[in-house]
């Protein structure tokens, strides 16, 4: 089952600029959003639960503005699983106007890790096999 995981969201006054368009780093927290409900949501994993010993940090991202979105418009936010590693996954995304025009573009690279009880501790840790079935549903 190869698909996509997408969700929508409406712009709002909190997310544009003077210019009256999405500010950049709005559409990287929209983009963070899309990632913790995919967690959550498609794969059992919400945040709050594996922020108690792991974490799922990003270690690249690659993003491209293609069009401005402005407020009152709805968003269609697709993820999909490019590759996956042992303890990484490589994502492409795409938000999408209502006229299904990109809106941006890109690709993000998420890496499991373990966190040390103290926080001081961080190292990779191999997704296991129950998580890399359910990531590999996504791939495309």
């Amino acid at each position: 089952m190869n698909n996509y995981f997408t969700k929508t969201e409406k712009i709002r006054f909190k997310h544009v600029d003077y210019a009256g368009i999405v500010f950049y780093p709005r559409f990287l927290e929209m983009l963070n959003d899309l990632v913790e409900d995919w967690f959550e949501e498609a794969l059992d994993r919400p945040f709050s639960k594996i922020h108690e010993t792991n974490g799922i940090p990003t270690v690249d991202l690659k993003v491209q503005f293609k069009k401005a979105a402005r407020i009152g418009e709805i968003l269609t936010k697709k993820l999909w699983v490019i590759s996956l590693g042992g303890a990484s996954v490589n994502c492409g995304f795409r938000f999408e106007d209502e006229n299904q025009k990109t809106v941006l573009e890109g690709e993000v690279t998420l890496v499991n890790v373990s966190i040390a009880e103290d926080r001081n501790n961080i190292k990779s840790e191999a997704f296991n096999e129950e998580m890399k079935e359910k990531i590999s549903s996504f791939i495309i």
